[in-house]
Protein backbone atom coordinates (compact mmCIF):
# COMPACT_ATOMS: atom_id res chain seq x y z
CA UNK A 1 0.00 0.00 0.00
CA UNK A 2 1.58 3.20 -1.10
CA UNK A 3 2.04 5.95 1.93
CA UNK A 4 -0.30 8.89 2.31
CA UNK A 5 1.20 12.18 1.02
CA UNK A 6 1.15 14.54 3.95
CA UNK A 7 0.66 18.38 3.40
CA UNK A 8 1.74 20.78 6.28
CA UNK A 9 4.82 23.28 7.30
CA UNK A 10 8.08 22.61 6.83
CA UNK A 11 9.34 23.10 10.42
CA UNK A 12 12.93 24.46 8.87
CA UNK A 13 12.09 26.82 5.79
CA UNK A 14 8.49 27.79 7.24
CA UNK A 15 6.76 27.23 4.11
CA UNK A 16 3.20 26.29 4.37
CA UNK A 17 0.96 23.78 2.69
CA UNK A 18 3.89 21.58 1.40
CA UNK A 19 4.07 17.78 1.27
CA UNK A 20 6.61 17.02 4.17
CA UNK A 21 8.38 14.14 5.30
CA UNK A 22 10.11 12.48 8.42
CA UNK A 23 13.15 13.92 9.00
CA UNK A 24 15.19 12.11 12.06
CA UNK A 25 17.62 14.57 13.52
CA UNK A 26 19.83 11.75 14.58
CA UNK A 27 20.13 9.95 11.18
CA UNK A 28 18.09 5.88 12.12
CA UNK A 29 21.56 4.82 11.55
CA UNK A 30 23.51 6.24 14.14
CA UNK A 31 20.91 5.24 16.92
CA UNK A 32 18.56 8.27 16.18
CA UNK A 33 15.34 5.39 15.07
CA UNK A 34 13.13 6.41 18.30
CA UNK A 35 14.66 9.91 18.88
CA UNK A 36 13.19 13.63 17.89
CA UNK A 37 12.02 14.12 14.26
CA UNK A 38 11.22 16.93 11.98
CA UNK A 39 8.33 17.47 9.29
CA UNK A 40 10.70 18.94 6.68
CA UNK A 41 9.57 19.87 2.91
CA UNK A 42 10.78 17.78 0.15
CA UNK A 43 13.38 20.29 -1.35
CA UNK A 44 15.12 20.69 2.41
CA UNK A 45 15.17 17.51 3.33
CA UNK A 46 17.09 16.74 0.64
CA UNK A 47 19.39 19.84 0.47
CA UNK A 48 20.18 18.39 4.22
CA UNK A 49 21.55 15.06 2.98
CA UNK A 50 23.66 17.00 -0.06
CA UNK A 51 25.11 18.76 2.00
CA UNK A 52 25.96 16.55 5.26
CA UNK A 53 26.87 13.49 6.80
CA UNK A 54 24.84 11.42 8.74
CA UNK A 55 27.87 11.86 11.25
CA UNK A 56 27.86 15.52 11.03
CA UNK A 57 23.96 15.56 11.17
CA UNK A 58 24.41 12.83 14.38
CA UNK A 59 27.06 15.26 15.86
CA UNK A 60 26.83 18.54 15.13
CA UNK A 61 23.09 19.21 13.18
CA UNK A 62 20.47 17.34 14.86
CA UNK A 63 18.28 20.10 15.91
CA UNK A 64 15.97 22.03 13.68
CA UNK A 65 17.58 25.82 15.25
CA UNK A 66 21.44 24.20 14.41
CA UNK A 67 20.80 23.32 10.79
CA UNK A 68 18.97 26.81 10.42
CA UNK A 69 21.92 28.74 11.46
CA UNK A 70 24.48 26.71 9.43
CA UNK A 71 25.86 29.15 6.77
CA UNK A 72 25.52 26.77 3.88
CA UNK A 73 22.35 25.74 4.05
CA UNK A 74 21.49 29.83 5.52
CA UNK A 75 21.81 30.51 1.78
CA UNK A 76 19.77 27.56 0.70
CA UNK A 77 16.74 28.82 2.97
CA UNK A 78 16.84 32.13 2.26
CA UNK A 79 15.97 31.21 -1.38
CA UNK A 80 13.86 28.39 -0.81
CA UNK A 81 11.88 30.08 1.54
CA UNK A 82 10.79 32.66 -1.75
CA UNK A 83 9.47 29.37 -3.72
CA UNK A 84 5.88 28.33 -4.03
CA UNK A 85 4.87 24.82 -2.33
CA UNK A 86 4.78 23.36 -5.25
CA UNK A 87 8.10 23.83 -6.73
CA UNK A 88 10.41 21.04 -5.96
CA UNK A 89 14.07 22.06 -7.40
CA UNK A 90 16.90 19.60 -8.45
CA UNK A 91 19.14 18.93 -5.57
CA UNK A 92 22.25 17.67 -6.01
CA UNK A 93 26.05 17.21 -3.92
CA UNK A 94 28.08 19.89 -4.71
CA UNK A 95 31.41 19.05 -6.31
CA UNK A 96 32.66 19.81 -3.28
CA UNK A 97 31.36 17.62 -0.91
CA UNK A 98 31.96 15.01 -4.03
CA UNK A 99 35.51 15.10 -3.16
CA UNK A 100 35.50 14.92 0.21
CA UNK A 101 33.86 11.92 0.17
CA UNK A 102 36.43 10.01 -1.64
Amino acid sequence: MAKKKQSGTCELCGREDVEVTIHHLTPKELGGTFMPTANLCIPCHKQIHALFTNEELATDLNTIERLRSHPELEKFLKWIKKQPSTRLPKISKSNERKRNKR
